[in-house]
């Protein structure tokens, strides 16, 4: 397993780049700005970009994701139901991705936004059990993602819960890999720890914590922080639907 980490300070997010070092596969998420660093850190672990991701469609930034995959010749991932323009590959809930002895287990997880997924890894030369999660927007370090861009805050915060539970009854061990951490709009009390993993986000995640969804749908509908600039547009951007 090769796993690389890039923090972005403006805008505020995480990228990422993991794979098979053996089979030299790898795979791009959430990329943000320019491509030239994810091609030289491939280039310099020896892997060939296969797939680049984006968990979710943002809001917040202009994402690389169409632009570096066509420069790597590789296949742009989004959720199969994602209201963007083609060309893309689409994945849906259980779906498998494969790089090498490394496998992507695709956990459909909306609420943030209505196609976002998270992303289960596992490193088949050390275990069959997964190791560690991307979850994007979803679950973050401290808090959770905002429910409001795409849709009511509350129908959001419903479908954000159910798909924190299903995160919660993943192995405490497991590694989380968030999408942003402090500084990031998509959050209210992230923090600066760009990774947790899930058994201590159950214990100190207040939002992550929560167990009954009336209580949580209030909790998410207080204290929302300022949306994005120009969120809409730079949705309909990312889709592939417009220009920014």
């Amino acid at each position: 397993m090769i796993l690389r980490q890039f923090l972005h300070a403006d805008p505020v997010a995480i990228s990422y780049l993991f794979g098979c070092g053996g089979k030299a596969a790898a795979a791009i998420v959430d990329p943000v700005g320019e491509i030239a660093p994810y091609l030289e850190a491939a280039h310099g672990t020896g892997m060939r970009i296969l797939y680049v991701v984006d968990t979710h469609i943002h809001a917040d930034h202009v994402s690389a994701g169409r632009r570096l995959a066509e420069a790597a010749r590789a296949e742009y991932v989004l959720f199969a139901d994602a209201e963007a323009a083609s060309p893309f590959r689409g994945v849906r809930d259980h779906d498998m991705l494969s790089l090498g002895n490394v496998s992507v287990k695709i956990l459909h997880t909306p609420g943030h936004t209505p196609e976002h997924v998270s992303l289960l890894v596992t490193d088949r030369t050390r275990s069959e059990d997964p190791w560690f999660v991307l979850t994007g927007h979803t679950l973050m370090v401290g808090d959770v993602g905002r429910t409001e861009l795409t849709s009511s805050v509350e129908d959001g915060a419903r479908l954000l819960f159910r798909s924190l539970q299903r995160l919660k009854a993943l192995p405490d061990h497991l590694e989380v890999l968030p999408g942003a951490f402090s500084g990031s709009m998509c959050g209210r009390s992230l923090s600066g720890k760009p990774w947790s993993t899930i058994g201590f986000e159950k214990r100190h995640n207040a939002a992550f914590r929560m167990e009954d969804e009336g209580a949580f749908v209030r909790c998410m509908s207080t204290e929302i922080p300022s949306p994005p600039l120009r969120a809409a547009e730079l949705r309909a951007a990312n889709a592939g639907l417009a220009l920014v």
